[in-house]
Formats: structure tokens, C-alpha cells, sequence
């Protein structure tokens, strides 16, 4: 029961909502193509975007035609069904074509929106990107783990559960994240040098300027591929 087509002009013709999937670098080329399609239709579709840093009024321009514009950035766990997606909606975008857009995103996970567009750059610092944290922290552990004597398969094995058993324990709890994290730390004890390693070695400092780099990234990209 799905229509496919090889021709985003075949495509575009009767859709009601346009999904840009596509890296920000090519986003004017296959947006310019689109252009003459959208303003033959009596009724524009609503434009979704997932490209980092290229802002409504951009893809706007490009179309040259007032058109429905949902910013969306997801993440790469959407492909299990658990993604994390911020979403912006132009002016031009109705209430009904918003609750069109969160249903499609949350059809993957979590799908919150934003009320300012600038706010989409640091959706894509805290989950856009974020993956690649956790899986650098797991890399990290796993290594860790085999220098104290793990097999790679377990230390490997310890670490995706741990990192899943956190996640899943942290979404179902009804308290915050720094008490769950102070309820394993005992004073004296194991975790407590673990915390204070990571505390000394600046892990807040760190990760705040890791994040406020992606950001500026984001804004970046927007001047560079528009």
C-alpha cells in the first residue's frame, strides 16, 4: 500500500506533508526542486525538516511561497523506536498540521516542541546529537573494563545493560536524577570515588562545553549551506 517514486517532483504532487530527510549540505538543491511542484498545488503541503542548522525562513525563501514549516531534529535511537525529537513550527504551520508532525515523530519516541526556533540548536546539543556521548562513555567503560580484567564480551555485555538498566530506572522514577545518583553514591564507598573522579576531573565542565560546541556548530552549518 505504499506509493514510491524515484521523482521527489512525483512525490510532492498530491502529498500533504513533505518530509526533508536529507543532510543540510544539499538541502537548497532538493528544496529549489521542489519549488515549481508546490506552487502548482491549490493547497501547499506542510514542509518537515530534519536538517541541522537551516532555519524556516531559509527554506521559506527558497520555495518562495508563505508554506507550513516544522523544524524537526530526532536522534539516531528513533530507528528502535526511542528516539528523542525536538520539534519548531513556523507561523504559517496550523494546529492541525502540528498534531500531524508530533504524531509522525512520536511514532519513534518522545517528541516535545519548542517554542523559538533558536532553541532547535540546543535540542540538537542535548539528544540530536547526544547518542554519540553515551556510546563515547561506553567505549570508554568497556576499554576500562578489560584493562581490569574483563573479557571484551562481558565488560561489553555489563556495560550496554548498565547503561539501559540506568536509563530505563531514571524514565520510570518518580525523582530526580541527581538523587537517584546520590542514592547509589554511599558515603565512603566504591561509587563515591568513582563520582568524585569524575567531579574533580571537571565531567560538568566538560560536558557543558562539549554541548554549547554543537550548538554553535548548528548555527554554523546555518550560514554556511544556506
Amino acid at each position: 500500500g505504499i506509493h514510491t517514486a524515484t521523482d521527489n517532483s512525483i512525490s510532492s504532487a498530491t502529498c500533504d506533508v513533505i518530509v526533508l530527510a536529507v543532510k543540510p549540505q544539499i538541502l537548497k538543491i532538493v528544496t529549489l526542486a521542489l519549488r515549481d511542484v508546490i506552487h502548482s498545488r491549490q493547497q501547499a503541503p506542510m514542509i518537515i525538516s530534519i536538517a541541522a542548522g537551516i532555519s524556516c525562513e531559509h527554506i521559506q525563501q527558497w520555495l518562495e511561497t508563505d508554506i507550513a514549516i516544522v523544524r524537526c531534529m530526532p536522534n539516531t535511537p528513533s530507528l528502535v523506536g526511542e528516539g528523542a525529537s525536538g520539534l519548531y513550527a513556523n507561523p504559517y504551520t496550523s494546529e492541525q498540521q502540528k498534531t500531524i508532525a508530533e504524531q509522525l515523530m512520536s511514532a519513534v519516541g518522545y517528541a516535545t516542541w519548542v517554542a523559538e526556533e533558536h532553541l532547535i540548536d540546543a535540542v540538537t546539543a542535548i539528544s540530536g546529537s547526544a547518542p554519540a556521548y553515551f556510546f563515547l562513555l561506553m567505549e570508554a567503560m568497556i576499554d576500562a573494563g578489560i584493562k581490569q580484567g574483563l573479557d571484551k564480551e562481558s565488560a561489553t555485555k555489563l556495560t550496554l545493560q548498565t547503561a539501559m538498566g540506568a536509563a530505563t530506572l531514571a524514565k520510570g522514577s518518580d525523582v530526580n536524577i541527581a538523587e537517584l545518583r546520590r542514592r547509589i553514591t554511599s558515603p565512603g564507598g566504591t561509587t563515591e570515588q568513582a563520582i568524585l573522579s569524575y567531579e574533580n576531573a571537571g565531567l560538568r565542565t566538560i560536558v557543558e562545553e562539549a554541548m554549547q560546541r554543537c550548538a554553535d556548530r548548528s548555527v554554523e552549518m546555518a550560514k554556511e549551506f544556506s
